[in-house]
Order: structure tokens, then C-alpha cells, then sequence
């Protein structure tokens, strides 16, 4: 169905349910419960940033994980890209069709000035001049292009803008042709509160839409040439093949992703500052990638929302918390627990998170989808053995 075979329609109705559901499944704990104020993920800000850099993390894998070219600069595109929405929020209006839309254009048209340059060069230098150009970007936007981008203080719509195609009745939020982003139903059952936010669900249509096109990308004629570069790029040149406008091709597109991204964290908070370009984003994309599985379909949308739990779930737990936790064991076994995990929590969530790091690419270098796989097949290997066993047992 949808031109996908039989396993890749499983996983994109899979990722099609999880997403659409994820405001309840995210909400696993009873609100006033230790566990729900310290776990519950299921908040509109958090869940769309779930998704936001889920799409970021699948454009940036048909690059890295088909071509085998580490781009360390993909966080350029993403500034880009919110750039470009709010200043179509300052001239037009607040409707995101328009700033979504300038914002793919303006973030493919620029990965098309650094891909022809940067795909000069391959390996470890690809990605020094993809981080040299995404550095270049964030000063540009920091400072030298302050008019356009003012500066430190970020990019935001004022009164005084010109809102052209702005109506005396139409929301002063970013909307959907009326529709605000904003806006919210709550639902309450018993200890649980379910919030479904209008933004997170546009969101979402986007990411299920993009990991469908990725699907159809990797399962393609295209898909396949990009494996064969990855796989042997000189053979396929002695071959009389110029591969450059594939790679071109797939860094034009991994950097529309990442546009888009951008423009739906504008149209989720219309305001951007050149933090989002800097190297240290980069870096957070590529870690989010080799987290959930390079190459792999769902891995991106895995290592993204690992990240971002782990950023904003693990780093607001503090020793009060714990002492919450806790406080059902004697006192010196609870404050010894506190001090063992302290570091690790709060601001020490990146400790956290280097360790998990460390331990994925030692254990399992192809990210948390090779983890499920081994689990998988752990299983299928028990079940197989317990069948065997009862089997048996008549013929005794």
C-alpha cells in the first residue's frame, strides 16, 4: 500500500500511531504522582520538539546514513530556515503556509551554495568545510548581518511590522489559515490530563509526511545509487558515473529537511536567534543519528526523541526529587542514593547522556534499532526453543 512493501508499511503505520498518539503515551504516570511530575513527557513544547527534530535528524540520514558523508554544518540550514519564516511573519502575515514554504526554498537554495562547494572534497574534509560554513553563518547572523537578523537579541515580529496580508480579524499568533497554533484541547481522566495542542499535530503531519518520502527515497532507484557511493564511490567513478549530482542531490534535500524543521520551530515560537547555527547544534544532530541508528529508517526518529527526553525530563530532576523518591528507605540510604546520582541529573544530564553515548557506540554501534533488533531476535530465539521443547515432550 502507498507504493511501500509489506515490512515498511508496518513501520510507517507504526511511526503513523505512535506519533498521532503520542500526547497520550507520553502521559504514562497520573499527573500529581512523583513519577508522572518527574517522567510525563506529554506536554505541547516538548512534544513538538520531538517531532520538529525528528524531521531535522531524517533529512539529515538520507545524507550520513545513504552516503556515508558526515556533514558537521546541518544546523545552518535549520537557522536558515527559521530565519526566512519570521520574516515572512514580519511582511505577510501569521499564517505558516507562506513561512514554511519560503523557509524550505531559502534552506534548499543555500545547501546548494555549500553542497557544490563542500562535495569538492570527501571524508573528514567534507565535514570540515561543512562546520567551517556553518560557523561562518552563525557570525554572519550574530553580527555582520544584524539587520537582517538582529544579532544577539534574535529575530521577532513587532507592532510596526508590515504584515501586508494581514485582515483586522485574523490571530496575532502564528495559525493555519485561522487555525492557531497555540490552541489546545485538555482532556482529564481520573489523575491524568492529556493536552492536544493544534502546533504539535501540525507538526506531526509534517514528520509522518517526511518519513514517508524518506521511505520511498531509500527504497529508490536514487536510494540505491547513494548506498553504491557509500559502498565504493572511486569503482563507480572508474566506471565512467559522475556521482556528484547525486551527492548534491541528497545534500540539497537533507538541507530542505532541515529547512523545514526550521520553519516549524519558527511557526511553534516566532522568534530565532543564531544559537540554532552554531557547531554545538550540529554536533546534537549527528550524536542524534548515531544514537538511534545510522542508515536506518526509524533510528533518527529514535535518537532525536531520546535526546530531547533526556533534555528536558532528565535535566529538571533535582536532589528534592530524589529525596522524594526515596524517602521510603531509611535516611542514610536515601541520602546516600542522592549524592550517588546527583551528578548525573539536573545540569549533569549531559554526563548522562555522554555515558549512554559511550555505551551505544560500544555495545551497539548500529544505535538503539540494532538494540531492539538483538532483543527481537533474543526473543524469537526463546519462543523457538520453547516450541521445540513442548514439541518434544508427546514423543517422550
Amino acid at each position: 500500500m502507498l507504493g511501500l512493501n509489506k515490512s515498511d508499511f508496518k513501520l510507517f503505520l507504526i511511526v503513523c500511531l505512535l506519533t498521532l498518539a503520542a500526547p497520550i503515551l507520553l502521559n504514562p504516570f497520573p499527573v500529581a504522582s512523583a513519577m508522572g511530575e518527574s517522567f510525563n513527557a506529554g506536554y505541547p513544547a516538548l512534544m513538538q520538539r520531538f517531532v520538529i527534530f525528528g524531521i531535522l535528524v531524517i533529512g539529515f540520514n538520507i545524507l550520513f546514513g545513504l552516503t556515508g558523508y558526515l556533514s558537521f554544518g546541518h544546523a545552518a540550514f535549520l537557522g536558515v530556515g527559521s530565519y526566512a519564516a519570521v520574516w515572512m511573519f514580519k511582511l505577510l502575515s501569521y499564517n505558516v503556509v507562506p513561512a514554511i514554504l519560503l523557509s524550505v526554498i531559502v534552506a534548499g537554495l543555500f545547501s546548494v551554495v555549500i553542497g557544490y562547494v563542500s562535495l569538492r572534497r570527501s571524508g573528514i574534509y567534507f565535514s570540515i568545510l561543512t562546520l567551517a560554513f556553518a560557523q561562518m553563518s552563525y557570525q554572519l547572523a550574530y553580527s555582520v548581518l544584524t539587520p537582517i537578523t538582529n544579532g544577539e537579541t534574535g529575530l521577532q515580529v513587532y507592532n510596526d511590522d508590515p504584515q501586508i496580508l494581514m485582515g483586522a480579524g485574523d490571530p496575532t499568533v502564528p495559525h493555519l489559515f485561522g487555525w492557531r497554533m497555540n490552541g489546545t484541547t485538555e482532556i482529564s481522566m481520573g489523575g491524568w490530563n492529556f493536552v492536544f495542542e493544534n502546533g504539535y499535530y501540525l507538526c506531526a503531519i509534517f514528520m509522518i509526511i517526511s518519513f514517508y518520502v524518506a521511505i520511498r527515497i531509500f527504497r529508490s532507484p536514487f536510494g540505491m545509487m547513494l548506498r553504491a557511493i557509500k559502498s565504493n564511490q572511486t569503482r563507480m567513478s572508474y566506471t565512467g558515473l559522475n556521482t556528484k549530482p547525486y551527492m548534491l542531490a541528497a545534500f540539497v534535500i537533507s538541507g530542505m529537511y532541515a529547512g523545514l524543521a526550521g520553519g516549524l520551530l519558527a511557526a511553534m515560537d516566532p522568534l530565532t536567534g543564531a544559537e540554532r547555527m552554531f557547531w554545538t547544534a550540529s554536533g546534537e544532530i549527528v550524536v542524534m543519528a548515531i544514537l538511534g541508528g545510522v542508515g536506518t529508517l526509524i533510528g533518527p526518529v529514535l535518537g532525536a526523541g531520546l535526546i530531547k527526553y533526556l533534555e528536558n525530563i532528565v535535566s529538571k530532576i533535582n536532589d528534592g526529587i530524589l529525596h522524594n523518591w526515596f524517602a521510603f528507605m531509611p535516611d542514610w540510604m536515601d541520602n546516600l542514593l542522592v549524592t550517588i546520582i546527583h551528578p548525573f541529573i539536573g545540569k549533569g544530564w549531559h554526563l548522562t547522556l555522554g555515558l549512554l553515548f559511550m555505551a551505544v557506540v560500544i555495545f551497539l554501534p548500529g544505535g538503539l534499532v540494532q538494540g531492539g533488533q538483538k532483543i527481537g531476535a533474543l526473543l524469537r530465539r526463546k519462543k523457538t526453543q520453547e516450541n521445540g521443547e513442548t514439541a518434544k515432550k508427546p514423543a517422550e
